[in-house]
């Protein structure tokens, strides 16, 4: 079998009305997350490019493995195996990828497929995402506490409101409880959790031992006939917990002595940037593009 052969994830198409993209970017979510969660924000990023634009990019929003419509695939169930999957994709659809766009478990991902492809991308967005390898515990980690707690829940859950509750009496937001919902699907009498947990664990497992950084660090190549050199932004929620201060210090450092990267601090954003300071992050991603 041809290694690009197998397991494509479910996507959806968003350009600029009548807008033919000569390029095309991934966008890539969250754990526990879809492509959906980010089709508000990157309609507007399309639309927002200047009409009659030599180059004009299209997004792809992907349901990585084991995510909304992307179930079912098979194992291994690791971030290289997410990126493989985007490979398989491009190779699909036909159409010339040049871009990556990946917030927080998405963002690995995306660096996991510049490894990939160091040569022919020209946009990397890593959006509030840690490359280095941490601890998994639910004590260390937000999204392994949310782990714990779907195991938890008893199936079939009698309404989409008991979901609700039961995510708010754990401590979780209500805004985290509503993303979370989107998961929920009606069954028979009641409602399940549409996520595979054993899957969800072994991808979280993996994305925490992962480390990244080397993809980072690679430097681009000159740019090609037809090509831009590779840009990398990296944007950070100044409010954000998932991002440990050595982390931020070693963006930094690279930054000063890599000029392909470059950091940016959205100062009244947490983890979810594009939630917290959407008008923020479209400024930088609509300068970068």
């Amino acid at each position: 079998m041809n290694a690009h052969e197998g397991f494509v994830p479910h996507h959806a198409l968003v350009t600029a009305p009548s807008a033919a993209p000569a390029r095309w970017m991934l966008v890539l979510h969250g754990i526990f997350g879809s492509g959906a969660n980010w089709r508000t924000f990157v309609r507007r990023l399309a639309e927002s490019q200047a009409e009659g634009a030599p180059r004009p990019w299209g997004f792809l929003l992907v349901d990585l493995r084991a995510h909304g419509m992307s179930q079912s695939p098979p194992a291994p169930h690791t971030v290289a195996a997410a990126a493989e999957d985007l490979l398989r994709l491009g190779d699909r659809l036909g159409v010339d990828v040049r871009g990556v766009m990946g917030h927080s478990f998405g963002g690995k991902v995306a660096l996991a497929y510049l490894e990939r492809r160091l040569d022919e991308l020209e946009r990397v967005f890593l959006l509030d995402s840690d490359p280095s390898p941490r601890e998994a515990s639910a004590g260390a980690s937000e999204s392994a506490s949310v782990l714990d707690l779907l195991r938890s829940i008893p199936q079939p859950i009698p309404s989409r409101e008991v979901f609700l509750e039961a995510v708010r009496s754990a401590g979780f937001s209500r805004g985290i409880a509503e993303w979370l919902a989107m998961n929920v699907r009606r069954e028979g009498d009641g409602f399940r959790i549409r996520l595979d947990l054993d899957v969800m664990s072994d991808l979280l497992a993996d994305y925490f031992a992962r480390d990244l950084w080397r993809a980072l660090e690679a430097p681009p190549k000159p740019p090609g006939a037809g090509r831009e050199g590779r840009r990398v932004h990296v944007v950070l929620g100044g409010r954000s917990t998932a991002i440990p201060p050595a982390s931020r210090d070693r963006f930094e450092a690279l930054a000063a002595r890599a000029p392909w990267l470059s950091v940016h601090v959205l100062p009244g954003a947490g983890h979810w940037v594009h939630a917290d300071d959407p008008d923020g992050l479209f400024e930088v991603l609509r300068a970068a593009l």
